[in-house]
């Protein structure tokens, strides 16, 4: 075999200093235990969640669940009266369609709204069956595994995961949310839980929301500057 082995990638040195450079400047974030809720929960968070913020997500799944009681009551109601509960998602209809297609393809196979099948299979067969569902697809199949109960070590990659693992040189600029994951977690450390996954993701949220944003770059204050291809070439054009 040709090349570096994972455990030889520089990378992974390399991501292990970005995460604890994150944690010097932005703190740690850890998940605690009583925040992870049922990988059905998790689905719907992020089948309703698309281009939402994750506060208002949260509160959109917290509100179908305490007034219709169950997930099968959920996938019961009228595309019309779930679209008016998802008021506050950015695309209400779509969502509301969306969730109610999910649902019913679940139901089709295992009768119910349940997920606890998975639990008791590896993780990417797990993922693979959540991503035939209809709206499923690698972001929201690593946060079912990852951030619900069931807390595999896998990374959640979503928007700013994206954009700031492109500007450290990591991934290709273009590269989207499964061509992302399918470079990167053979290189994460190896001895990284789920909950390390978790903060790693969280932290680079941080990074993408104060420092690398999308448009407006804020490199001269970037705490991992010192890893950055795209902040040291702007930092020396600057300079």
């Amino acid at each position: 075999m040709s090349g570096l082995l994972p455990l030889d990638d520089p990378r992974t040195d390399q991501l292990r200093r970005i995460h604890a450079a994150l944690i010097e400047r932005f703190g740690r974030i850890v998940r605690p235990p009583d925040k992870r809720r049922s990988p059905e929960w998790t689905l719907v968070q992020g089948v309703v969640g698309a281009q939402t913020r994750t506060a208002i997500s949260n509160r959109s799944t917290d509100a179908l669940l305490e007034r219709y009681g169950s997930w099968d009551a959920v996938a019961d109601v009228p595309v019309e009266e779930l679209e008016a509960m998802l008021v506050e998602q950015t695309f209400p209809r779509v969502s509301a369609e969306r969730l109610l297609a999910c649902f019913n393809a679940i139901r089709e196979q295992r009768g119910s709204v349940t997920l606890t099948h998975l639990s008791n299979q590896p993780t990417e067969e797990a993922m693979a069956w959540l991503e035939a569902l209809p709206g499923v697809a690698r972001k929201i199949s690593a946060q079912v595994m990852n951030t619900s109960t069931f807390n595999r070590p896998v990374m959640v990659i979503e928007g700013h995961h994206r954009r700031t693992m492109a500007r450290l040189g990591l991934v290709p600029e273009k590269a989207d949310t499964l061509r992302c994951y399918q470079i990167l977690m053979p290189v994460f450390p190896p001895e990284w839980t789920s909950a390390d996954m978790d903060e790693h993701h969280l932290l680079l949220k941080k990074l993408g929301q104060n420092h690398c944003r999308p448009r407006f770059l804020d490199c001269p204050n970037c705490p991992v500057l010192a890893e950055c291809r795209t902040g040291a070439e702007r930092v020396s054009r600057a300079g």
